[in-house]
């Protein structure tokens, strides 16, 4: 019973950390099915600003988060306006707010990844141990610079992500749910947010915001291989984010219980492995 109920809050805790995320769907879902006194993709931008603006007046971000997030933005902005170039998918309709054939909306597909890391880490009172960020940021470089390279010389991206997962063997994410403690390997908890993503970019192309070229005429299930690269990209996200919380004091984890209690009873004990 006791089980059941740490999954269900669990699930919450996640629902509740995806409300950007959420939002930006229900957009998605909007502009495609009713009529916009402006170009669809125009209309997503200022949705998203505001999105953005909100979260921070409500203060469900904070403006270093904020600014993290509109670095992701300008990072996912910038490999979109590459793959539309070398024509790896395309953005049907047109825009005020369009270049190079790329809404200015789009980064903030990435922006949303930001945002889920940002209150996840919040919610589940997040912490790593034995995270190793210079050699994990040089590997996040490694794998943006490779969606572009391999365009011209050979795909990399085994090699780095098995350079990766060295890095990161020992590396823990430690999280509460209700009144304990648990963790998990990092490298996992990429895994498991690179599969989430890749359904998620299934919803997003089945609403058009944007086409592979299989799903021009017709709608498919977008391609397994891009979970992998999903799980690769959200290294990115998480050493902008880890960052912040470093700044933050809310990086690293004290303490090596696996499992701990944080009961109200306890918490002096919890505080100092924190």
């Amino acid at each position: 019973m006791f089980g059941c109920l740490q999954f269900l809050r669990f699930g919450w805790l996640e629902v509740v950390s995806c409300l950007f995320p959420g939002f930006l769907f229900a957009g998605l879902a909007i502009s495609k099915y009713v009529h916009l006194p402006i170009a669809r993709y125009d209309a997503l931008l200022i949705y998203c600003l505001g999105l953005t603006l909100l979260f921070w007046v409500v203060r469900l971000e904070t403006w270093r988060e904020v600014a993290v997030i509109f670095g992701f933005h300008l990072v996912g902005l910038g490999l979109e306006l590459f793959k539309v170039r070398v024509g790896s998918w395309q953005y049907p309709g047109d825009a005020v707010t369009k270049v190079a054939g790329v809404p200015l909306f789009a980064g903030f597909m990435y922006a949303a990844v930001g945002s889920y890391l940002c209150q996840a880490w919040r919610r589940f009172d997040l912490r790593v141990s034995n995270y190793r960020p210079v050699l994990t940021t040089i590997f996040a470089v490694l794998i943006y610079a490779n969606f572009f390279t391999h365009q011209w010389i050979p795909d990399l991206r085994i090699p780095i992500a098995l350079g990766l997962l060295v890095v990161l063997r020992r590396t823990w994410v430690f999280f509460t749910v209700g009144v304990r403690r648990y963790r998990m390997p990092l490298a996992l908890s990429f895994a498991l947010i690179g599969f989430f993503l890749w359904i998620a970019e299934n919803f997003g192309t089945f609403l058009d915001a944007w086409n592979y070229p299989d799903q021009v005429s017709v709608w498919r299930l977008v391609h397994p291989a891009k979970f992998g690269a999903w799980s690769l990209l959200v290294s990115m996200s998480f050493v902008l984010v880890a960052s912040v919380k470093s700044l933050e004091g809310r990086l690293y984890h004290r303490g090596g219980t696996a499992t701990v209690e944080t009961s109200p009873q306890h918490g002096n004990a919890n505080q100092a492995d924190r």
